[in-house]
């Protein structure tokens, strides 16, 4: 892999809300980033082609679920957790 797992996920998450890759931080919310929820699936259903992973169906709910979209930080974490499992 060329980039690395945060760079790719940013550049999907850029492209879903037609900013800059560089104007993102892991501290914005999808709200923030211009991110409604049918983008918000968008952006799921890139990630988990992208990594060849399966995001939990209620990862829109925080308290039932490892996989926090709250903020573009934890999106990453969240993933990055999924694709080391994924590969172990």
């Amino acid at each position: 892999m060329s980039d690395t797992i945060k760079q790719r996920i940013i550049n999907i998450i850029a492209e879903q809300a037609l900013m800059d890759p560089s104007d993102l931080h892991d501290d914005m919310t999808p709200a923030e980033l211009g991110i409604d929820s049918l983008g918000l699936v968008e952006t799921i259903f890139a990630i988990e082609e992208e990594f060849d992973i399966q995001i939990p169906f209620n990862a829109n709910e925080p308290e039932k679920s490892d996989f926090d979209i709250s903020t573009l930080g934890t999106i990453v974490a969240a993933a990055e957790k999924l694709v080391a499992e994924n590969a172990a």
